[in-house]
């Protein structure tokens, strides 16, 4: 039987130097006999010895600390129990999924594909002001989400409980091929998100500042410039054939 789930995964790291794995979380999001996606009781989480002590920062943050760990299987062990469950997967996802697909490297996942929600959040609710995981879900408010399951944030399951609730979302407006193809793609920024044209969409930037901003070393930035310049430059197109054809 063919699988027809999507599981999001949330790492924690032990922060600096190579940002060893302290704990995985998932969730799953499954598509139901009447064609809509919602999210499972499938979740869990396990916490994962880095192999190294837990910097302070890093604890400060999630609140794992080196002696939660000190008895946790190691990644190498771990990993491919929950990335590549009993009857497969249809993708993996995480909120800016880059992050994760660091560690969850395909010899782990079995060459899994992923969404990346971020991403696709860029491209379905260009409209909202601010794009993180925890922002959407406070924007949004999405349906079912229960509260006291989602917390504490910036612990894997928690974190993982809330994507998939974006994700949900998502798969319910948009295809499963459509979300991958926008995950492979760098981020298409809705508006401006630094310098002195902050703010602004890119149909109000002038000519010279999209160009500078198309040569940026900042990947979603500069593609984000250079599909507003394609885009001018195929309308250009568009809108010189009807003066040819006047002239004629």
């Amino acid at each position: 039987m063919l699988s027809n789930r999507v599981r999001v995964i949330d790492l924690e790291t032990a922060g600096d130097g190579p940002h060893d794995v302290c704990e995985i979380g998932w969730q799953d999001v499954s598509l139901g006999a009447d064609g809509r996606w919602g999210v499972t009781e499938e979740r869990g989480a396990l916490l994962v010895n880095p192999g190294r002590a837990i910097s302070a920062d890093t604890m400060a943050v999630h609140h794992i600390r080196d002696e939660d760990v000190a008895g946790a299987p190691y990644w190498k062990d771990i990993a491919p129990t929950i990335l590549k469950p009993e009857r497969g997967v249809l993708a993996l996802a995480a909120h800016r999924a880059a992050f994760e697909q660091r560690y969850c490297r395909p010899r782990l996942s079995a060459g899994a594909q992923w969404i990346c929600t971020w991403k696709c959040a860029l491209r379905l609710w260009p409209e909202l002001p601010r794009f993180s995981n925890q922002m959407l879900r406070y924007q949004r408010k999405p349906a079912g989400l229960v509260h006291e399951i989602g917390l504490p944030a910036h612990r894997a399951m928690p974190d993982a409980y809330v994507t998939a609730h974006h994700l949900r979302d998502m798969l319910n407006e948009a295809s499963i091929d459509q979300l991958l193809a926008w995950s492979i793609e760098p981020g298409l920024l809705p508006r401006v998100p630094t310098g002195p044209d902050r703010g602004k969409t890119w149909d109000q930037l002038s000519a010279p500042a999209l160009s500078e901003l198309a040569a940026s070393r900042d990947v979603d930035l500069r593609f984000s410039a250079k599909t507003e310049l394609e885009r001018r430059n195929g309308q250009n197109e568009v809108d010189r054939e009807p003066a040819q054809a006047r002239l004629l």
